[in-house]
């Protein structure tokens, strides 16, 4: 019994896997084949610390904390415009990551100056910029949040340093552009616009560009850029339409209306065009039509202070003073610092023999445009109406200095006329007499036909005074060469 009690207990024991038994093995050759109770000691210890270690490589090693993990999802809410959650989502990520997290301050950054926060906005932008300096976007949105301040200086040093890390990138030269634009540099805006489309052309650089040409008065080149603009982007009826007013300011009638009618083929219901369309036929005195153009564009634009301007100007045409007059009253609560309307409105008053009423529209025009030459010949014909001549001759005088116009001195010689002093009245009339005929020499078809016949009454009626004065004038030319020949010839 007590020999086979030890076998009972072999044969409950556990079997070893294959791992101890290998291990057995080699003990048990290493101690050079001992007794069976050796390699059952030995065996104990043995099993029991390579399966420790077993478990213990089979513990996970702690994973390192990635902070960007969560992009996608706050790209996500951005782009869906979802900027509650797309904060929220910010907020935590940037908790989470001590402030660290690039991306999530971008985003960030974006929303809030979309929000108008925009000093917040370059904080972020700067933060993000510390984080990555490599990082040219971070570097360009900086340069825009300086823009919006209004801080032109530091936004063209962040373009500028920007561009030495990406130097073929339109957008940057572009922004430089538009920086130099409002520091008054129009040169060196002209040439990172130029350098900016040779990268990449975009229909922006290109708006761009016009205006500064616009901003030169380089009308030439304005209509050049433009004209290029549509080679690339045939459909853009904003450039049509600019191009068209472009044509206008330089009185090419017929390319502009061509223009904006290709315009309005694009985009049929565009105010602005509609708007320039009908000045334009509303200039050849169709009103009817030009009215049925302004009745469409006032669909889109009803507090437009030009189109209501453009209307009573043409129910004026059509002699409806009352009606020209309530349109010109609207224009002017719409745009109370709108010159040219204060004009019309002294025009039609004047018509109308509201001669006070004429005074004090005449009077803010001129205080809004001082420069404007005609203004100042309607007020001192309203003056003359009001019998305060003197005003008159002083604005009369006023508007001569301004421009040598035709209407202004046959006016003048006019008034001068009435008020009995013929002999001023025949100097006036002889230098406009000059300029109608240099006018009709050069295009007759350009002269009043009202101011030739005006002349011409006045002319009879001043012919002795014009006489005399152009004998006054032959004997004086006849002196001076008289004078120029007695002078002694000068020796070498």
């Amino acid at each position: 019994m007590s020999e086979q009690q030890p076998r009972r207990r072999k044969a409950k024991a556990k079997l070893p896997d294959e791992s101890e038994r290998h291990r057995e093995e080699e003990s048990a050759t290493a101690d050079g084949g001992g007794g069976d109770a050796a390699a059952a000691a030995a065996a104990g210890p043995a099993s029991a610390g390579p399966s420790k270690r077993h478990r213990a490589n089979r513990q996970k090693v702690p994973e390192a904390p990635v902070y960007e993990k969560e992009n996608w999802l706050i790209h996500l809410h951005y782009v869906h415009k979802d900027f509650h959650k797309c904060k929220e989502l910010i907020d935590k990520m940037l908790d989470y990551s001590h402030g660290v997290c690039e991306y999530a301050l971008y985003v960030k950054a974006l929303i809030l100056r979309q929000e108008g926060d925009i000093h917040e906005s370059l904080r972020l932008f700067q933060s993000a910029t510390l984080l990555n300096p490599q990082n040219v976007a971070n570097l360009k949105q900086v340069g825009r949040s300086l823009y919006l301040l209004g801080k032109h200086v530091d936004a063209i040093k962040a373009y500028e340093s920007a561009l030495t890390m990406s130097p073929d990138d339109w957008e940057i030269h572009h922004n430089l552009g538009v920086c130099w634009v409002y520091m008054g540099d129009n040169d060196q805006a002209v040439e990172c616009f130029k350098r900016a489309n040779g990268i990449q052309k975009h229909d922006v650089t290109y708006t761009q560009l016009g205006r500064v040409y616009a901003l030169r008065d380089d009308v030439e080149g304005a209509v050049h850029t433009y004209k290029e603009a549509l080679a690339h982007s045939p459909e853009n009826s904003e450039f049509l339409t600019t191009l068209g007013l472009l044509h206008m300011h330089a009185r090419n009638t017929q390319n502009a209306f061509d223009c904006l009618g290709n315009s309005l083929t694009y985009n049929p219901k565009d105010p602005k065009t509609i708007l320039a369309a009908g000045s334009i036929i509303q200039d050849c005195g169709d009103y009817d039509v030009a009215l049925l153009k302004y009745r469409v564009a006032a669909v889109g634009t009803p507090e437009s202070a030009h189109l209501w301007n453009n209307v009573g100007m043409c129910l004026f045409g059509q002699q409806k003073l009352v009606a020209a007059i309530a349109c010109l009253k609207r224009a002017a609560y719409l745009a109370p610092f709108e010159w040219i309307v204060y004009y019309n409105l002294g025009l039609v008053h004047l018509t109308s023999e509201q001669y006070a009423s004429s005074f004090h529209y005449f009077s803010a025009a001129i205080n809004l445009r001082p420069e404007y030459a005609p203004a100042y010949m309607l007020l001192a014909i309203t003056l003359t109406r009001l019998d305060d001549h003197d005003n008159a001759a002083a604005a009369y005088e006023k508007a001569l200095q301004l421009d040598q116009d035709m209407a202004c001195l046959l006016n003048y010689a006019v008034a001068l006329f009435n008020r009995g002093e013929r002999k001023q009245a025949a100097k006036k009339l002889l230098v406009c007499e000059q300029l109608l005929n240099r006018a009709c020499q050069e295009d007759e078809g350009s002269v009043d036909p009202a101011l030739v016949q005006t002349h011409a009454k006045l002319r009879v009626l001043l012919k002795k005074e014009l006489a005399k004065l152009a004998a006054r004038l032959a004997k004086e030319k006849a002196k001076v060469k008289v004078d120029a020949r007695s002078l002694p010839s000068s020796t070498l």
